[in-house]
């Protein structure tokens, strides 16, 4: 069946916007036509629904033109497409929820001056002023995203077929009663892989920084009375001394803007001769995909920061021997085996580097260029693991 083509009028009345919107959108780079006529009007597809739908929720929802534009890359494939509309409908349920609280609050305002009580107008202007600042959760949304694009890969096409999380967890050696700490909990997998072997009355703290990102992990999590969750600065752990029986830091130790301090707090709120577990990875873990991504433009920088250098496999021993006595280190065996490009290329716009800006106006060549180089199978170096310090 022939592709239908559609003026940019037809487009317009079809998707109920004006024509004023649709060239506005072509100008910003946001939703170009597939195609033009030889007299140099535009041309829109069936396909260009799907990205008007995504960019008027998105911009709904409070985000920037900017921020849509870099959500939306690569829109025409169906799989991301599919990992964007859940995206979109996490969002709108929490803006719903959110707006649930606004109206509960009208309620009860209306209610206390019926009966003439006294209305604690403070607590609804924050309230107000919290829904209004929803712009804001969009970098949080952006980053439980890319997590959750990181650990797609990891999940779907390692080689190790135990898992990551299943076996940092059988490594923690948890007993009944412990109590735990964990930061930088993130979308909480470590714990929500491994919820059914958690050993009875042990008491587990979830930190993170992002109050919008412990929430996700919460969500994944469900109820369950063994954890506790907390919003805070791992440099500044407001627990006493000698309070936990384990503490853990998955991936997380070198996000931290000053790690000796994180560390000193980790070893003040260790219970004497107790474990502290913190994984990380080396410079030669995932190196093909930088590889890659340089091999197709060589000014594309995945990470601003080579996190490896802060505190990595290699360096690791000699930072938490400045803190704790006793140092060990454990690998992790593992690769990653791919045929496919997409779940590629959505780590690879998950990363914290430039590649977005650059690949904004090159999508289809560098899906392309992926797809080319991923058929009969691409190999990927994982070389990870963690430290036990005490």
């Amino acid at each position: 069946m022939p592709q239908q083509h559609y003026t940019s009028g037809e487009f317009a009345k079809k998707a109920h916007v004006s024509i004023r919107t649709i060239r506005y959108y072509d100008q910003k780079n946001l939703l170009k036509p597939a195609m033009h006529t030889k007299s140099g009007a535009r041309l829109y597809t069936d396909q260009d629904f799907a990205k008007l739908q995504q960019i008027l929720l998105l911009k709904y929802l409070g985000f920037s033109l900017s921020d849509i534009r870099e959500m939306t890359i690569g829109s025409g494939d169906q799989q991301l497409l599919r990992e964007s509309l859940q995206i979109q409908k996490r969002l709108a349920e929490e803006q719903l929820e959110e707006m649930k609280n606004v109206v509960g609050a009208i309620d009860s305002t209306s209610k206390a001056l019926e009966q003439n009580e006294q209305v604690d107008w403070s607590k609804m202007l924050n309230l107000i002023h919290l829904t209004s600042m929803n712009q804001s959760l969009s970098l949080q949304y952006k980053n439980a995203t890319n997590i959750s694009a990181r650990i797609r890969l990891h999940r779907d096409y390692s080689t190790n077929k135990e898992g990551w999380f299943p076996w940092l967890f059988k490594n923690l050696h948890l007993k009944p009663g412990m109590k735990v700490l964990e930061l930088g909990t993130g979308n909480g997998a470590l714990w929500s892989q491994n919820i059914d072997r958690l050993p009875e009355g042990v008491n587990i703290i979830l930190s993170d920084i992002s109050e919008g990102i412990l929430a996700d992990a919460k969500s994944e999590i469900g109820e369950n009375s063994e954890f506790q969750y907390a919003v805070f600065d791992a440099q500044k752990i407001p627990f006493v001394d000698n309070t936990f029986d384990l503490v853990i830091a998955n991936h997380m130790l070198f996000y931290c803007d000053d790690i000796p301090q994180t560390l000193k707090e980790i070893r003040r709120v260790l219970k004497p001769n107790a474990p502290f577990v913190c994984s990380t990875y080396s410079k030669r873990h995932m190196h093909e995909i930088t590889d890659l991504v340089q091999s197709f433009n060589s000014n594309i920088v995945l990470s601003s920061t080579n996190l490896y250098e802060r505190f990595g496999l290699d360096n690791g021993e000699q930072i938490l021997s400045q803190y704790f006595n006793d140092v060990t280190c454990h690998k992790y065996n593992d690769s990653i085996e791919i045929s496919e490009a997409t779940p590629l290329i959505s780590y690879i716009l998950s990363c914290h580097g430039n590649q977005n800006e650059i690949l904004l106006n090159h999508y289809p060549e560098f899906k392309h260029y992926v797809d080319e180089k991923v058929q009969g199978g691409f190999h990927i170096t994982k070389d990870a693991g963690y430290f036990v310090a005490k």
